[in-house]
């Protein structure tokens, strides 16, 4: 049966890896922002958040002029119209008048969430195979999907809605499920997760890398299926493997039981050798004081002048390069406490706080994820419109206020430039107004002060 790995871009290989099943790796060299791979989703599943927000079928939100119907039949999904209900209603249709029983079942309602989510994922994916709709893309996503490896067996496999099915996918259906579970990929919007999706050609390219020099962005168009692009984050040289990252780096001290639990592997990336290494991650101190120490030592460390500017180079700062007395702050539970306090001072209007706690942030941010990871740029743009928010409420009837006028207007060009390096190689992803599209307006703001 031919297969997605029948048509690879000219610029990715598949070579032999010592502990993967494969890698992918460049044919040639890749430039920062060059789409590695476009592919096409094969079945996604929206998340309970976006219900009669977002169609159920392409992910767009609702809008003026687009009023989402909902299947009357199941009166659970929501459409654009005509024409996404009707590209969906082939593998709808297996479920539709099932589901709402299904899902008051008490053997669904007992599951946990990401357990329910797996659930009707899994519907999904078996409604979708057993559909039947003749398609050259289809079945090469189904041969590629099943080529898979298996994830790590657990006691019991997860539900579906019951559908009728044919013999062949109702004999497959352990294959399918032991597949489904860690070859799915969360579905952002600028950057928030909307959906899940499963898109076979990515799983079976990509190994994982806590460091990785690509990522995942996805294009959602009213009307049309949602596609993935692997996104180069920096150059990538002939020979070098193309790694992406399966989970957040962010999450440290649990990544490692999420790739066991999920993937089946333990990461060996640098970052992951070198938390290796600790005897243990120290907790983080109690004291406001003391944690205020700690923040202030973290930044003298990652920024020696104070600050950034223009010509900061998000490069070259590791984890192996923190001394000892700062591994406090690679507990989840700091950058959780510092990402909290940013958004909560930068709401509230306390934007001098919520500037010196975003540039902790930012630190963190630095020593975790790769270079240009667009985490990074997303938090600079929140950094920029905190400063020009702070600019906007500052008063101007004496020299004092000039002063921090101009400081914060400087802040702010720094921050939405720093920006704009990161997320410009990101590129547009998700809805279609974003962070590119605020950063050209902050841009024309700040031009237009002296």
């Amino acid at each position: 049966m031919p297969s997605s790995l029948d048509e690879l871009p000219a610029h990715v290989r598949l070579e032999a890896h010592t502990t993967a099943r494969d890698k992918a790796v460049a044919a040639s060299d890749i430039s920062p922002g060059s789409i590695v791979l476009e592919v096409p989703s094969m079945v996604v599943l929206l998340l309970s958040s976006g219900k009669g927000r977002r169609c159920d079928f392409c992910l767009c939100t609702g809008a003026s002029e687009i009023r989402l119907a909902r299947c009357a039949g199941c009166a659970s999904y929501w459409y654009c119209g005509l024409q996404c209900q009707t590209l969906h209603w082939g593998s709808h249709k297996k479920f539709c008048k099932r589901l709402a029983s299904f899902m008051a079942s008490a053997e669904f309602q007992c599951l946990e969430a990401h357990e329910q989510l797996d659930a009707l994922l899994h519907t999904h994916l078996i409604a979708e195979i057993s559909s039947n709709a003749p398609s050259d893309v289809r079945a090469k996503q189904l041969s590629t999907f099943m080529s898979l490896l298996p994830g790590p067996q657990h006691d019991c496999l997860p539900i579906a809605c019951p559908m009728s099915v044919n013999v062949d996918v109702h004999q497959s259906l352990d294959v399918l499920f032991t597949r489904s579970g860690n070859n799915n990929f969360a579905i952002h919007s600028h950057l928030t997760a909307i959906a899940h999706g499963i898109f076979p050609l990515a799983s079976r390219l990509f190994n994982h890398s806590c460091l990785p020099n690509a990522a995942a962005r996805y294009v959602i168009r009213r009307g049309q299926s949602v596609q993935m692009e692997i996104v180069a984050l920096r150059e990538i040289k002939a020979t070098e493997e193309i790694c992406i990252p399966y989970v957040d780096p962010a999450l440290i001290e649990s990544r490692q039981q999420i790739f066991k639990l999920t993937y089946g592997f333990s990461c060996t990336c640098p970052s992951c050798n070198f938390i290796s290494t600790l005897d243990s991650i120290p907790s983080s101190p109690a004291s406001e004081v003391a944690l205020s120490e700690l923040d202030n030592t973290l930044q003298t460390f990652c920024f020696p002048s104070g600050d950034i500017d223009d010509r900061t180079l998000f490069v070259g700062l590791t984890l192996p390069d923190l001394p000892e007395n700062l591994h406090h702050v690679l507990r989840e539970s700091y950058l959780l406490r510092l990402t909290d306090a940013f958004s909560r001072s930068s709401h509230e209007g306390s934007y001098y706080v919520a500037l010196d706690v975003g540039l902790t942030v930012l630190a963190v941010y630095l020593l975790i994820y790769p270079e240009n990871y667009p985490q990074i740029g997303m938090h600079l743009l929140e950094m920029a419109k905190t400063a020009w928010n702070a600019v906007i409420a500052t008063e101007h009837d004496n020299a004092q206020d000039a002063l921090a006028k101009t400081s914060l207007l400087k802040r702010a060009r720094v921050y939405r430039n720093l920006a704009s390096n990161v997320l410009e190689v990101f590129g547009p992803e998700g809805d279609p107004t974003g962070p590119l599209e605020e950063l050209a307006i902050l841009k024309k703001l700040l031009h237009e002060e002296p």
